[in-house]
Formats: C-alpha cells, structure tokens, sequence
C-alpha cells in the first residue's frame, strides 16, 4: 500500500519528539504515517520536493483573533495560515459567553485550520476596540462556567485584558473575577497586560501555575523589567511558580529593549505568538515566521524558535497529540520553510529596528494531509483608517524585506492605522 502524500527530501525540525536532520514524512489519510529517511518516492501516490527547505510541525499560535466579521480586530485563519505556517489557531479572547456561539459555527466550524479559544471574562468578548471590562456586571462568573460546560472541546481557558483604559474606575476587580472563573473551570487563565493601574506587581500575584501572562516582553508601564534592565522579583516569583511568558507581539505589545534585557539574561519566553489582528497584520508584526525571526536576530536558535511555537504552545494547552508534533498517527499538520539569508531590517512596535541575518519565509502549509492553498489578504475593515501607523515605516524597508515579508500586502494596505478613540497600547 502506497502513501497518500510524501514530503521528501527536507530537513525535519521536531522539538516534541527530539528530531533535527534530514528525514521524509509520510502521510496517510490525514496521519502522519511515517518519519524516515529515504521513503522512497514510489511509496507514495503525491510526493513534495523539500530539498532546501525545513519541515516542522503547522504552527501553534498561543495568541490570536480570528472573529472575523463580528469583532474589531479580526482577521481570517485560513487566509493567513495559508502563507505563514500556522495550523493551529488560539483566539484570545474575541468571544465572550453571548457570542462564543458564532466564533465556533461560523469561524471555527467553517476553517480548514483548527481554530480553539480562550474565552473572554466579558460577556460581549470584544466587539468594540477597548472597554469591554468597565461594566462589572459583564463579568459574570456564573454565566461563563454555564458556557464553558457546554464547548469544553472549544474553549481552552480564560482571558482577561487588564490595563488603564480598559478597566476604568474598576480595578483589579475584573481579573479577580476571571481567577474564579478559571478556577471554578478548571481552565488556564491568560492575562494581557500594556500599562496601570492597576500594576504590573498586583497582576502577577493573581497568576498561577499554568496560567499565561501575554505581552510578557511590552516596553510600557507593565514592563517586567526594572529600570536597569533586572527582571522584576515579582515577574520572577511568577516564573518560578510556573506561569508561562507568551510574546503577543500585537501591535502595540513588543520592545526590542526589553527583549534584549531578558534574553541576555537567560529569561526566554516560553511560547511566541502573533496577537495577530486588524492592527497588527500590516506590520512590523506581519505574522508568526517574522516573530520567530525576531527572536533569531536576538540569539535564539531555528530550533528555538520552532519549539516555542510548536511543542511549547501544544503543551500550555495540553494539545501534545494532535498539535506542535510530527508523531507517527498524529494530524498531518506540517509547515514548510525556507532561512532567507541577507539583511533584513525587522521593527518594534515602537520602531525601534534590529537587522537580522536571516529570515524564516513559509512556502507551504499543510492541514490534515492536504495543501492549504495561499490565498490573497483581505481587505481592512471599513474602521481602520487610512493613515501612517509608524511615519517613515515604509520608506524603511529594504527592498529584499518588501519582496519577502509583504506576502501580497499593497503599500496602500500597510499604511492603515485605527480610527479616532481607539486603545493606545494597540493590543489585544
């Protein structure tokens, strides 16, 4: 019997199970059926040329929005997976209890990547750009315990964005309230943070094991770093009980700076992710590759960065079977990708510039066994603006940078910024 799809002749980078090096996959129906070297290519019906290239588990991104249509920020997964890698989606949030329904039957349901969700404390999720945390009595624990109990598949935690603008007059009372949810759920809490009050100290102290503090390396007032550049000591009582450091890059949520002092100090982050949204998409962020590039320019390894958006993230969410894994009868859900070598200028949110000396480019995902097509950008929601977001941005950009990160975004797409009003820390 022959397989129904062989990827051959690439070098297989697979933190979960321990492989690095120059192996063929093999897939049957829509499993892994086989990791080897030298399938033969007669032992399959389609074989894909890898030569050159790298294979790795599909992408796991911790921390997106993918509401699209309902919510401000979203964006579509499949159009976006279909050039970055990312088979696995983990919306942040969108959702709330009242509408946690239409993320599952008309994003979700409707994807060929898997789409899973942290659900919001807010029972409007996140409709408009900010606020969603000013009415108490939108935090009803009750009635988020009765919908988690109904989409235990579907929701995989609990999310609470805590800063100034958000919560108003309402403190820290918000994530006390998402710290029951999540306890009387059983399910992991995920944390955004961008600047107080309430602060930075008295957010950590409601962490526990398990439980994701997003934003993690944010330049503003919710920096974990002290002036001198030390991680916090409350920052590292967390980390040491075990709460987990996620990137959320976003728009509005990533320094270069603050990278750079916990990097050198050996503080990696445990899981990078996007925060990918309607804000962030056009750029510096662009999309998960671009972030593991990030992080290559500021010491880690290929193999870093692979793990810290495949086996990392699977675990967090205890999805090690059927995500962040080429494990024989598995998903087949691969990514393909070539290291671009050059110069390639890569920004902050603040656009602060780093150059990197490589650049990690996508070619291909697979979803279930089967080649996800690329598809064109969407076009931005009638709300976001025409405008620079970063003055002088693209004018920046190196040409061999356009040509590989742009991914078919027309200048006219990258020079959008938020309407009047918006969040100005730009995260979600």
């Amino acid at each position: 019997m022959r397989f129904d799809l062989l990827i051959k002749g690439g070098t297989v980078i697979d933190p979960a199970n321990g492989r690095h090096g120059r192996l063929d996959v093999a897939v049957n129906r829509n499993r892994i059926a086989a990791v080897d070297p030298d399938i033969p290519e007669d032992a399959a019906f389609v074989v894909i040329d890898a030569a050159d290239q790298y294979v790795t588990p599909g992408l796991v991104d911790l921390h997106a929005h993918v509401y699209r249509g309902v919510t401000y920020t979203g964006i579509d997964p499949d159009t976006v997976g279909s050039r970055s890698g990312v088979t696995t989606w983990i919306d942040a949030g969108s959702a709330g209890a009242m509408n946690l329904a239409g993320l599952r039957e008309y994003v979700a349901d409707r994807s060929r990547v898997r789409v899973l969700a942290f659900m919001n404390i807010a029972c409007t999720g996140l409709i408009g750009p900010d606020y969603e945390l000013r009415v108490l009595d939108y935090c009803d624990t009750e009635i988020f315990r009765r919908v988690v109990d109904l989409n235990r598949d579907f929701v995989i935690g609990v999310k609470v964005r805590i800063h100034d603008a958000n919560v108003g007059t309402n403190g820290i009372e918000p994530l006390r309230r998402a710290r029951k949810a999540a306890d009387e759920c059983e399910l992991p809490l995920m944390v955004h943070v961008a600047t107080g009050p309430p602060e930075i100290d008295e957010v950590l102290e409601h962490l526990r094991e398990g439980d994701i503090l997003t934003h993690c390396f944010t330049g503003l007032s919710h920096r974990i770093t002290e002036d001198g550049g030390t991680l916090r000591e409350a920052a590292r009582r967390a980390r040491d009980r075990g709460v987990v450091f996620d990137i959320g890059h976003g728009a509005g949520s990533f320094s270069f700076e603050v990278a750079e002092q916990l990097v050198s100090a050996e503080i990696l982050p445990d899981v990078i992710s996007t925060d990918i949204h309607q804000l962030s998409i056009n750029g510096p962020m662009y999309d998960l590759p671009t972030c593991m590039t990030k992080f290559m320019a500021l010491g880690l390894t290929l193999d870093d960065v692979v793990q810290a958006a495949t086996s990392r993230p699977a675990a967090v969410l205890s999805l090690e079977r059927e995500a962040g894994t080429l494990a024989v009868d598995a998903p087949a859900d691969l990514a393909l990708f070539t290291l671009e070598t050059g110069t390639f200028p890569l920004y902050d949110i603040d656009m602060n510039r780093r150059d990197s000396p490589v650049l990690l480019r996508n070619t291909k995902t697979i979803v279930a066994g089967r080649p996800l097509a690329p598809r064109p950008p969407d076009a931005p929601a009638p709300w976001i603006a025409p405008g620079p977001i970063w003055p002088g941005f693209e004018a920046e950009l190196a040409d061999k940078q356009r040509e590989v990160l742009d991914r078919g975004h027309t200048p006219d797409a990258m020079a959008h910024t938020p309407v009047s009003g918006t969040s100005h820390d730009r995260s979600s």
